[in-house]
């Protein structure tokens, strides 16, 4: 059985982590899995947005700990081989090119903080229980750091990974984790609503912003200062600009939300 399941809907996928009885832990054949669809979704022109959900009653809670057990035992060469497996996943989270929302819900721990750190929109249920509890097993969020830090910042982020506490979706709220608790009835709802807005937008132009994001988080501040009379010059003078400017003035839809 898949590990993953992908819907199709329009210009939208839906892409579940698919294993339920395990709360979705985060195993390598899953993170595998997982990157494979998000190359697959990145290349694909007619998705738009992927909205990142979890089977059955939680969305992630954390690592495989069964796994996690038997690599007490393995050579520091098997355990350095598994994480950049997980390294390289997480890379692809981060670095997707589209707007990608989660749909967070239940137990969200480790690995899947940092899932959720990697989304642009984070829409959760008022129940869910979040936390980074990697220090309370004797080990650390490695992996996942660069983007809990860039979500949480070094305030919020150096309390909850030290601690390893749990904590609710209404912290998960005030730190910046998630942008919005919804409850649970109410949270496809939500998540919709979302995806709806971000159709409106350019896809072209929503890619570039997400390249000038990560630009802007992962260099100097004169470095992204420089990019950006590049950065504005190219899109306006492509053609997704000279079809948005006419469909304002003809007071229509532009042709990437038919």
């Amino acid at each position: 059985m898949s590990l993953i399941e992908i819907e199709r809907e329009g210009a939208v996928a839906r892409l579940w982590m698919n294993r339920p009885e395990q709360h979705n832990a985060l195993s390598i054949e899953l993170g595998e899995e997982l990157s494979h669809a998000l190359h697959d979704l990145a290349h694909d022109a007619s998705v738009r947005v992927v909205v990142l959900g979890g089977r059955g009653p939680s969305f992630c809670a954390g690592a495989d700990l069964v796994a996690m057990k038997a690599s007490a035992s393995a050579t520091f060469e098997q355990n350095h081989a598994d994480a950049e497996r997980l390294a390289k996943m997480f890379a692809g989270f981060a670095d997707f090119p589209k707007p990608l929302v989660g749909r967070i819900h239940g137990g969200v721990l480790g690995g899947g903080v940092g899932m959720a750190c990697a989304c642009d929109i984070a829409v959760t249920t008022d129940d869910a229980k979040f936390g980074l509890t990697e220090s309370r097993l004797g080990i650390i969020p490695g992996i996942i750091s660069p983007y809990v830090i860039r979500r949480l910042g070094d305030r919020h982020a150096r309390e909850f990974m030290l601690t390893g506490e749990r904590f609710g979706a209404d912290v998960a709220l005030r730190i910046g984790l998630v942008d919005y608790v919804v409850p649970v009835h109410d949270l496809d709802t939500r998540v919709a609503e979302r995806v709806g807005e971000l159709l409106k937008a350019g896809p072209d132009a929503q890619r570039r912003i997400k390249t000038l994001l990560t630009l802007y988080a992962d260099s100097g501040w004169e470095e992204y200062r420089a990019a950006l009379p590049r950065a504005l010059a190219e899109i306006r003078s492509g053609d997704e600009a000279r079809e948005g400017l006419a469909a304002f003035f003809d007071k229509r839809k532009p042709r990437w939300m038919n």
